[in-house]
């Protein structure tokens, strides 16, 4: 890229999640290229940290899933064209379409058109904007084929994967065990003491993370005499009273709930991967990447979940005796007694990084911008 561009990205809000992360660090890597970076959405607790990035945000509800929403399409057809957008990036169905049919109406030169497929949403015709890119990014392979599989008549020239990255210094390599790491959990969550393997399931208060499923791998580990722990940060959330209640009568019937801490989500995720033995990938639904499990080998901890999705590609790449075929529980446990007693040595480098994301992502800029 030869000149400061300016890059719009759309997406619902600005408050959690792998979306908002990867939005913000776009953004980071714009600013210190020299480019411009917008971004709108309804707003959100990220929006402080984007401005201090030195990236600007515009408030447009492009997000609900409503009528009212084309309400939008007008306002963000002007903000194209008032800040003249070179590229405008959606990274969510809704505000895909609104950013599209703006970019319909305009009559000077037109903005090119990314999209990045970060989830495996159900195919329909809603969803299909995803694949109207003129360049699509793909967040793993496994996103790739699923595109493919779904919407046949996409050109597969114009996709591009690149997987979502971490950044190796905010997950450094730590020893294992590090019993200072456990100590500090312990001094948290009482349950998770003991000299025993400490197991880790991050992920929020829903059934589509796997929780029953490992809690029936606590108690099986537990029956046979390993003295094992369970850590689930993320399962003590707002809103999801109930859903804590089904677990916590769950840990009860298998006589379990001594060893195990329901806890809400932690800032600190890269220390509970340090005080970890043992980290779990078990969500019941396919993801489109899993970062969790780049985070936990960063670390230096091994991981066993799933054999699907994003999950199972890494897997399958990175740490072989740690995919399990889906839902297998015998195979689950037996997994996870072999990894605790002979822990796989962690790859010596981070295959996807922050920074090669990044890089990958400018480039599919600039290859836009140079062929205009």
């Amino acid at each position: 890229m030869t000149r400061p561009l300016t890059i719009v990205q759309v997406l619902p809000a600005l408050e959690s999640g792998g979306v908002e992360r990867s939005t913000l660090e776009i953004a980071d890597a714009l600013v210190r290229a020299g480019h411009r970076a917008l971004v709108v959405s309804a707003g959100g607790r990220l929006v402080p940290r984007l401005e201090a990035l030195g990236a600007e945000h515009i408030t447009l509800d492009i997000g609900r899933k409503s009528l009212f929403t084309l309400q939008h399409v007008p306002p963000l057809r002007r903000l194209f064209e008032r800040r003249g957008a070179d590229i405008v990036h959606a990274r969510s169905r809704m505000p895909a379409w609104i950013a599209w049919r703006a970019l319909q109406g305009m009559r000077a030169a037109r903005p090119r058109f990314v999209t990045t497929m970060h989830g495996l949403n159900s195919p329909s015709p809603y969803s299909a904007i995803m694949a109207r890119g003129e360049r699509v990014i793909c967040v793993s392979e496994t996103v790739r084929a699923y595109l493919l599989a779904h919407y046949p008549k996409t050109d597969p020239a114009r996709l591009r994967v690149i997987p979502r990255g971490i950044d190796p210094q905010a997950f450094p390599r730590m020893p294992a065990p590090d019993r200072e790491a456990r100590a500090r959990a312990a001094a948290l969550h009482p349950a998770l003491g003991g000299e025993g393997p400490l197991l880790l399931l991050p992920g929020r208060g829903t059934r589509l993370k796997g929780h029953v499923d490992a809690l029936d791998l606590l108690h099986a580990l537990r029956r046979d005499g390993v003295d094992a722990r369970l850590w689930l940060p993320g399962s003590r959330e707002h809103g999801r009273d109930r859903y804590l209640s089904e677990l916590q009568a769950h840990a009860t019937v298998l006589g379990i709930d001594a060893a195990v801490a329901f806890a809400p989500p932690t800032d600190a995720i890269a220390d509970a991967y340090a005080a970890s033995d043992l980290v779990l990938q078990v969500s019941r639904k396919p993801e489109a990447f899993g970062r969790t499990v780049l985070e936990a080998l960063s670390v230096g901890r091994p991981v066993v979940g799933w054999d699907h999705g994003g999950v199972g590609e890494l897997l399958r790449a990175w740490q072989p005796a740690g995919a399990v075929p889906p839902f297998d529980g015998d195979a689950l446990v037996r997994a996870a007694r072999e990894t605790l007693a002979h822990p796989p040595t962690p790859p010596v480098t981070m295959p996807h990084t922050l920074r090669a994301m990044q890089d990958q992502t400018l480039a599919v800029y600039a290859e836009l911008v140079d062929h205009r």
